[in-house]
Parts: structure tokens; C-alpha cells; sequence
């Protein structure tokens, strides 16, 4: 980050701040020419109701906002999500919680010809102050929330696209307390009304992007011309935002790359990426070795002109740099323009930033800087101090963009990108030694498999490969792959009418792409099941109903394709703390039929799995002692009854552990009770409910043992289909992260008051030679998440707890003096796993590290009025 970037940060909010009062939102048709009268007099005091919120459901986390940016570099209000409440510290974490940074932030810009006006409005330009998109005032201009997770609340359910869609609406109209542009030119609106909606999943192929849809309306009278639209992002890639924008690196997907992936196909069609130059490897801690991009998904035509550029915005105009074509060469064939700024980088004021969307270059990759040459026929050369250190990374920032189209009076038009991440970017200690003189070999150590993968299944969501959506007859674009080949025998006894012997090879026919109609849905896991955790000492019984997960429709295939449960636990709220305890799945059976007629005759898996009852019902003819799983690719079910394309051989779809009745492992709570009566929770008789208003035939339970009484454990239940064998999705899992609840292993609010337990606190006396820190009870956030002395030293990490509290009650602790050391108010839930437990920080109420001392403390149950005290000691 510059210091140019620095000073935004805190000049937003106060540009914010000192306009709130006047800015004024304009969200009808109006005429060029009355636009400032419009946007001026119709809200003059009413603020427009800006909003940050952050996808969180998948493996990566994104913020975004209601006026034309992402990531939360330039958000216009405080760094809370909206809908949750929770701070919002990232602008993009991948993995999640993982504490580093993948983006500052990332900004829509819009260029069109109104009238004789070129125009450009950006929700920000990324280094000036410029920001010229604004949502209406409240509640208009709210931001939105949907869900697919639960189908049974209709306010979230209904429309929705994925498990966290956001929706907002903003427009460029505002004129008052918008900042003049670089020229010193007042902010002149082209008339655009923006719906943004933004998509986010947790499923194993979808959680390593955010899908953005929008729609751009012409809300003005005139036809809005030679309309060009861009993404405009800058990462500052690390851990630390002292030094994380220092060296960054962008570029272009390579062509030499191979997009097969061995017979998988990838469009790395329209895709930039930013990431460190060398991921941070080498570091102690908290390294950044994956890699963020954008790609394009949906334009509004077919035919349009693609702009990649990146540059180094710099208050020094010779360190502002970026590729600029020659004069009169390139696609455009213009003569050289002059940015204003004294350097080749910045796109400064609207004719610059309009050139800049439009010019139909793509800029050699950041990497490749220092082998431009004085003689290259195309690029102005970078002068020596630019090819010794722009291509080692820096504070670097990319615009991708596409046009021109024309947008008539009241005509809306549509634009998609995916914001994606791709993991394990940088795998190599040192390539970085490579630049800048051997880009290539640098190229050669960088690993785009996974960015290129979750690029595919960008696009493959927004437009699914092989749906005829629009029922026109046309699916896609087919794709044909051998990926392996063997000679098999196989036992004529069992198949007296065949040859002994087939060329057997393993082919992979599939749609590389969907019919050009948008789709906006993917294959999805079955809901994660309501989870509810009961603590006692040592022991947590985890109890779960999974009424929504073994009845919702998958919204692709449109059948129920429930498959199993896993449980997990962890010492906190990390994708990789998680691991598995236990896992139930049904016993079924994939059926794979062979097909002669195909070239090579081969087995093909068509149908979903079967269960045992109905592969016994269909082929046992009575034999109690019929096993599927006798029936192998060498030697298949081939009865006399059944013709000679009725020739099978079968698979367990998973491991098939299928008991309810293991004491040690999932079982039912209510292992007699009958199918529900109903599926309508709310006809649904109240003998076959639970406590909980679900269905008692869908609760289970599973105890957890031998765990520290002293220590907060995470606990998730997941839930997982069969996937669909027959075009090569695999089972689908909710996410470990998502469905979680965690505790204390000790009593519930009802078993300390049910057994009159006392309070007490731990560790007594508290010793702060034991290294409570090191032994990973200390320096934790409030994810459980270690926390480095860096980001928090010792005295501030340090924790007394106290346990069998009431859920209500007032904590004070006191010198031997009698005077109040500390007061704590501890207010929860009874059914919170952790109404029964406190902590105390061991800072005074006036902000001072405690010292060494006989401490005592209260403890007043705030319903009983009663009092419990005790003795602690801390030896510092």
C-alpha cells in the first residue's frame, strides 16, 4: 500500500462523513440536460443507506458493498457485515480464517459516449478519491439477503440462487459531495442504475469463487453509446498490510499452459489473476501461496473487444508505470496519450480512464517487464530502474474490460464475472530468484491447475454444460477424451455369448459448455442437518435432526440424493483443524450395465445408486444369499432371463456403513419411531415431534468422550450425497465450517443447577511460568485460532476461567484490599453450550495487566439474587 493508499482509506470516511447529509440518490428517467437539477433536489438530507456484508459460506471470504467495489479497501461505511454484525477485516481470505489477505479491494467501472460527453463512472478509481456510485437512502436502498440452505423460511428461500446470494441496487447519479475527478471536473453522470446480486457456495467445486451478476439499466432519456465496462482490482497479497501491496504480481492465464488437465477441459477464456510474487514461503508464519483473478462469464453480446492492463500507481511520477503500446501500432492505432500525471501508469479523469477500458490491449505479464526490449515492434520499453524492479512485484493493479454496446432509454443489459481463487499458486522456495531475468523459468514453477479448475466451474455454474435450458434442442458443446485403455478377460462360463476377451478404454464424453443460457445453479449437497451440542464433564453428546437433509431435492438433478452424515471436532474454526470421528452413509449400490453397441463395447454407469432391498427384489429370484458386490467387472450378472444387454456388474457407492445400533457410533434418539406422517412440519401430529418442532424420526446422536473439561472444542455435522456417478460429480459435502457449534465440556445451565454445583475458576492459582500460551490454552481468538505475539503480546492473551456459572449472573473479582479489581457481566441463553462458562482476560477495569496477589471473587446469580465467593491466586 502507497501512502497514496494510506490517505484514502481514511479520506473515504470522511468524504462520507462531511457529505451524508447532501448526498442525494436519483433513481428515475430524466433528461441529460436537467440531470444535477434531478439527482440534487429529490433526497437532500436523506443519506444513501451504504452497507458492507462478506461471503463467508465457502472456503474463500469476500467482502463486498452496495456501491461499486469489493473487498473492503474502499468501503463507504464501517467494516461491519449488515447482516450479521460481525466485523468484516478482509477484503478476501483464502483459506477463510485463514489471516491473509488476498485483496484491498476491487471497483466497477462504466465508460460510455452520452451525447457529445465521454463519461466514466467508477464505484473507485483506486487512487484518487473518486467515488460516484451510491445506493438510495433507507430503506430502498438496503441491501438484500437469500438462501437456498433452508427451504422452510420463505423470506430468505424464495428466488434464491445459491446458499449466500446478496443483492443491491445503486446508481451513478449523485452530484453533490461526489469529488471532482483529476481535471478538476465535476462528476457527470452517464444515468446508469446498477443491480448487482453476488452468489457463494460451500460445496467442495464452487467454494473457492464468488459469482457476480449484474444488470446495467439506462435510466435516462438518451441512448447511452459505445458503452464499455471493466473490473478494476488491486490485491496486496500478505499477511501484512504494512508491506503486502509491495510486491504484488499480475498477468494474463498463459497460452502455453495446458487447459486438458489431462483430458478435463478448461476455458481460460478472459481470465486475470494478481498474487505475491513468491507466496511468502520462506515466512515464519501466515505465508500467501495462492492466487485470486477474474473471470468474465457473460457479456452482453457475443462479439466484443477485451481489454486486459495493469500498472503501478505511484505518487512519484517515475515510478508510475504500465505497458503502453507505440504510437500508431496496436489495435487502435492511436497516437500516443499523455495520462496527465508526469508517469505510463495511472489512467487519471474520465477521457483517460474511457481510453484506458477501450484501447484493446493486453499487456504483457508483470513478470515480463525486464526483457522488453528498446527494439520490441509493439511496447514502449520500460526505462532500466522499471525493468530491475516492476517485474520483482509491487503495488500493482489490473483492469480487465470489455465492449462497445449501445444501451437504449429504459433497456437493461447483463454482465457476470467470478471472483476466484485458486490454491497452492506457489510451491517452489526461491522462484522468485528467477525474476527478472528468466520469466520463464519463473512460469515454470507457478501451478494454475486449481485456478484454472475453479474457473471452469465459474462458468459451468453461471451456464451448466449439456442443459438445454431455453428447450431449443441445443445443449452445449460436446467434448470426447480416451483417458486409459487395458485388455481385459472375462470369464466365459459366466457370459457364454460373449467373446473371452475386449479392448477396454476408459472414456470421458462430456459438454464442455452449456447452451449460452444462463443458469446460475449447481449440483449442491444436501442441507447440513440442525445441530444441537450438550455438554457435561469430559463428554459432548451431539445431537442432530436431519428432516431437511434426507428430503430436499437436489436443485440440479431434482431428486433426493442423500447419502450419509460425518462428525467432526476441532480445536477451532479452521477447514484443515476439522477431522472426522465418525461418518454414517446408506447401503446402496452403483450398477454399472454393459453397453455392446458402444465403440469400444464398454460398462457405463447410468442410473443412481440402489439399495439392497431393491437389487435384491429386482435380481436375487429369491436367493437369500445374493451379494451384489459377488458380481465384478471380470465376472457380471448375466442371467438367462435377462437379454444380452443386460449384463451388470456392481459397486458399494462409499463404504456403506450403514448400523444405527453401534453404542459407539451415530445412532437414532428414537430408533422405533415410524416414518413421518407428513413432511409439513406444520400439520405434522405432535407425537412424532422432537423437543425442537422437527420430525422424531430423523434425530440422532452421537457422544463424544474423553475430552479436557479446560478447553473449547468445535464440533460440525456435515451432510453428503451420492453425487452423480454417471457424469463424474463426486459426492457433495456441506461444509466443515458451515454447520458448527462449539463448547466447553462442562455442565449445561440445567445439570449445575439439577446437581447444585459450585463454581470455580482455573487454572487456581494461575502461574505464568507454566507457559499456558505455548501449550495452546492462551492466545486465541475468538474462533480458537492461534494468534502470533505480533498480532497480540502475552499480557493481552491471558485467560482465568470460570465454570458452573447461572446463565445470569455479575462477576466481580477483588483485591484482598476490597477494592473492585474487575466486573463482568455474564448474560446468555441457558440452552447456550456455554451459558455455564466465563472468562476473565486478567485486565483491570482500568485497562492494566493484573499483578501477582490473593485475589477474591463474587459470583450473583442476577434471577436468585444468590452469592457465591472464592479465593483465586495469581503468581506472575
Amino acid at each position: 500500500m502507497s501512502l497514496n493508499k494510506s490517505i484514502s482509506i481514511v479520506l473515504i470516511g470522511l468524504v462520507v462523513l462531511l457529505g451524508a447529509a447532501s448526498i442525494a440518490t436519483a433513481r428515475a428517467e430524466f433528461d441529460q440536460k436537467d440531470l444535477n437539477k434531478f439527482s440534487n433536489s429529490q433526497r437532500l438530507n436523506h443519506p444513501p443507506a451504504h452497507a458492507a456484508v462478506a461471503h463467508r459460506v465457502g472456503n474463500m471470504a469476500l467482502s463486498i458493498s452496495n456501491n461499486g467495489t469489493f473487498g473492503n479497501g474502499f468501503l463507504a461505511a464501517a467494516a461491519i457485515d449488515y447482516f450479521t454484525g460481525r466485523g468484516i477485516p478482509f477484503g478476501c481470505e483464502v483459506p477463510k480464517n485463514g489471516g491473509v489477505e488476498y485483496l484491498f479491494a476491487g471497483a466497477f467501472w462504466i465508460g460510455a459516449v452520452v451525447g457529445r460527453d465521454t463519461l466514466v463512472s467508477v464505484g473507485a478509481d483506486g487512487w484518487s478519491f473518486t467515488r460516484e456510485m451510491f445506493p438510495d437512502p433507507e430503506p430502498k436502498g438496503l441491501m438484500q439477503k437469500r438462501s437456498i440452505i433452508d427451504p422452510t423460511v420463505d423470506s430468505l428461500f424464495e428466488g434464491a440462487i445459491s446458499e449466500e446470494d446478496f443483492i443491491a441496487v445503486y446508481t451513478d447519479t449523485v452530484t453533490i459531495g461526489v469529488s471532482p475527478d483529476f481535471d478538476n471536473r465535476p462528476h457527470k453522470p452517464i444515468g446508469l442504475e446498477i443491480t448487482q446480486r453476488s452468489f457463494a457456495w460451500s460445496y467442495e467445486y464452487a467454494e473457492d469463487f464468488v459469482l457476480f451478476d449484474y444488470g446495467i439499466k439506462n435510466i435516462s432519456s438518451r441512448t447511452i453509446r459505445e458503452v464499455y465496462m471493466g473490473i478494476y482490482v488491486d490485491a496486496d497479497v500478505g499477511a501484512d498490510p504494512m508491506v503486502a501491496f509491495t510486491d504484488d504480481l499480475c498477468g494474463f492465464t498463459p497460452s502455453f499452459i495446458d487447459t486438458h488437465l489431462t483430458c478435463e477441459y478448461v476455458d481460460i477464456t478472459n481470465l486475470a489473476w494478481i498474487a505475491d510474487n513468491d507466496g511468502d514461503l520462506n515466512a515464519m508464519t501466515s505465508p500467501a501461496p495462492h492466487v485470486t483473478g477474474t473471470r468474465i462469464v457473460r457479456t452482453p453480446a457475443e462479439s466484443l473487444q477485451v481489454s486486459f492492463n495493469w500498472w503501478v500507481s505511484n505518487a512519484n511520477p517515475f515510478l508510475d508505470f504500465g505497458p503502453r503500446e507505440r504510437p500508431n501500432v496496436g489495435r487502435l492505432k492511436e497516437k500516443f496519450r499523455d495520462f496527465g500525471t508526469g508517469g505510463f501508469g495511472t489512467p487519471e479523469g474520465d477521457k483517460n480512464k474511457y481510453y484506458q477500458l477501450r484501447n484493446q490491449e493486453f499487456d504483457y505479464d508483470q513478470a515480463y517487464t525486464g526483457v522488453i526490449r528498446e527494439t520490441d515492434s509493439i511496447w514502449l520499453p520500460p526505462n532500466e530502474t522499471m525493468k530491475a524492479i516492476i517485474p520483482i512485484g509491487f503495488d500493482t493493479r489490473y483492469l480487465l474490460s470489455f465492449g462497445p454496446f449501445d444501451i437504449d432509454p429504459g433497456q437493461e443489459l447483463p454482465i457476470s464475472f467470478a471472483y476466484v481463487a485458486g490454491l497452492n499458486f506457489h510451491t517452489e522456495i526461491g522462484n522468485d530468484d528467477n525474476l527478472p531475468d528468466d520469466p520463464d523459468k519463473y512460469y515454470e514453477n507457478l501451478n494454475f491447475k486449481d485456478f484454472l479448475v475453479n474457473a471452469r466451474w465459474a462458468g459451468w455454474i453461471y451456464d451448466n454444460p449439456g442443459v438445454d435450458t431455453d428447450s431449443n434442442g441445443y445443449a452445449g458443446e460436446m467434448r470426447f477424451c480416451v483417458l486409459d485403455s487395458a485388455i481385459e478377460s472375462i470369464d466365459s462360463s459366466a457370459t457364454p455369448d460373449w467373446d473371452t476377451t475386449y479392448l477396454y478404454l476408459k472414456v470421458d464424453t462430456t459438454f464442455a459448455s452449456g447452451d449460452g443460457v444462463p443458469d446460475f445453479r449447481g449440483a449442491s449437497p444436501p442441507p447440513a442437518p440442525a445441530l444441537f451440542i450438550e455438554p457435561t464433564i469430559g463428554e459432548i453428546r451431539v445431537r442432530f435432526n436431519g428432516y431437511r437433509s434426507e428430503t430436499t431435492k437436489d436443485p440440479f438433478s431434482r431428486t433426493i440424493d442423500f447419502e450419509g452424515y460425518r462428525i467432526y471436532i476441532a480445536r477451532d474454526d479452521r477447514t484443515t483443524s476439522y477431522s472426522r470421528l465418525v461418518s454414517y452413509d446408506l447401503e446402496n449400490f452403483n450398477k454399472w450395465t454393459f453397453n455392446q453397441n458402444a465403440v469400444p463395447p464398454t460398462f457405463e454407469l447410468k442410473d443412481e445408486p440402489f439399495s439392497y432391498n431393491e437389487l435384491f427384489n429386482l435380481y436375487a429370484f429369491g436367493d437369500s444369499s445374493f451379494n451384489p458386490l459377488d458380481y465384478t467387472r471380470s465376472r457380471p450378472f448375466n442371467h438367462p432371463l435377462f437379454p444380452i444387454d443386460s449384463i451388470f456388474f456392481f459397486e458399494a457407492q462409499g463404504f456403506n456403513v450403514s448400523s444405527l445400533t453401534d453404542p459407539d457410533g451415530i445412532r437414532k434418539v428414537y430408533p422405533s419411531q415410524a416414518y413421518p406422517s407428513t413432511l409439513v412440519l406444520d400439520s405434522l401430529p405432535d407425537a412424532e415431534k422432537t423437543p425442537d418442532g422437527f420430525p422424531r424420526y430423523f434425530e440422532y446422536e452421537y457422544t463424544i468422550r474423553n475430552l479436557l473439561p479446560t478447553v473449547p472444542y468445535w464440533i460440525s455435522v456435515t451432510a453428503f450425497d451420492f453425487g452423480s456417478p454417471s457424469s463424474g460429480l463426486p459426492s457433495l459435502e456441506t461444509s466443515v465450517t458451515f454447520n458448527t457449534a462449539n463448547a466447553y465440556p462442562l455442565e449445561t445451565a440445567d445439570g449445575v443447577a439439577q446437581q447444585n454445583l459450585e463454581v470455580f475458576v482455573y487454572p487456581n492459582p494461575y502461574r505464568i511460568d507454566q507457559n499456558y500460551r505455548d501449550r495452546g490454552f492462551e492466545g486465541l481468538d475468538t474462533l480458537g485460532q492461534r494468534l502470533s505475539r505480533e498480532q497480540r503480546p502475552d499480557s493481552r492473551t491471558r485467560r482465568i476461567h470460570f465454570a458452573n456459572l447461572p446463565p445470569r449472573c455479575n462477576i466481580n473479582i477483588y483485591s484482598l484490599d476490597g477494592d473492585l479489581v474487575r466486573e463482568i457481566i455474564h448474560d446468555k441463553d441457558p440452552a447456550d453450550p456455554n451459558s455455564t462458562h466465563e472468562t476473565w482476560d486478567m485486565i483491570t477495569r482500568n485497562t492494566q495487566s493484573v499483578v501477582s496477589g490473593l485475589y477474591y471473587w463474587t459470583v450473583e446469580n442476577i434471577e436468585t439474587g444468590d452469592v457465591q465467593i472464592g479465593k483465586l491466586v495469581i503468581i506472575m
